[in-house]
């Protein structure tokens, strides 16, 4: 007899799997790796570009922090993201529907961005589709 739930056994000893059980399990085991493997990243590269190593100048692409504020929590969340910036205007986009940053600016649009070392407020934009983008409008006054 087997103990996992998502297993069956019957009297000939076959093993059978419920498909839907299954597949659940795989599901929740690929994000709880997805979301480990993308906190180590981020913890990774984080110190380089709170220095502003790798930011985008004002007319490229880089790598820039956003900051939003948790839509449960409420708490400041931080993630690195790789930006298109055009003067004042950061683009960054996700095509995972899931992606909490873009969740907690759909919420709350005010955000953070730290260019070059410096933080500056922004104000988001955000489309969603297949690839969901968000424009963060920074404020020139603020940061660098």
């Amino acid at each position: 007899m087997s103990r996992n739930p998502l297993v069956t056994t019957d009297v000939d000893h076959c093993v059978t799997i419920a498909p839907n059980d299954l597949s659940n399990a795989l599901a929740d085991a690929r994000s709880t790796a997805e979301r480990a493997l993308f906190r180590t990243l981020n913890a990774a590269v984080m110190p380089a570009l709170d220095a502003g190593i790798g930011n985008p100048l004002p007319l490229g692409v880089g790598p820039v922090v956003v900051d939003t504020v948790g839509r449960v929590s409420g708490k400041k969340r931080r993630v690195p993201l790789l930006s298109l910036r055009v003067g004042d205007s950061i683009y960054v986009s996700t095509v995972r529907s899931s992606s909490n940053w873009f969740a907690n600016l759909e919420a709350t649009p005010t955000a953070g961005v730290r260019l070059q070392g410096a933080d500056r407020t922004a104000t988001a934009t955000l489309r969603r589709g297949p690839l969901n983008v968000a424009v963060l409008k920074s404020d020139p006054r603020s940061g660098c």
